[in-house]
């Protein structure tokens, strides 16, 4: 399986989305530092996240969760979520 995630940023308002196809690995390695872009932002908490069959269905989906459209989507399905932290 290849999963498309979402972190969010428990100090800071910061957002990422990526995909990996070992999910639970990712997100340690993203806790400890490991990834040079998320490293300003820890700790982070896994918000979200999809699992594809294909490689190619996963990085698609990521790009799509990145655009506009994407954003507009996850705060709806995530309205709970957005309403909670507030």
């Amino acid at each position: 399986m290849h999963y498309v995630y979402i972190l969010s940023s428990r100090v800071r308002s910061y957002f990422y989305t990526g995909c990996t196809q070992d999910l639970k690995i990712r997100f340690i390695e993203h806790n400890a530092g490991k990834v040079t872009s998320t490293k300003p932002y820890l700790p982070f908490d896994l918000i979200y996240y999809e699992a594809c069959v294909e490689r190619e269905d996963a990085y698609k989906r990521e790009k799509y969760l990145k655009s506009r459209l994407g954003k507009t989507y996850l705060r709806k399905r995530l309205k709970n979520w957005y309403t909670n932290r507030a």
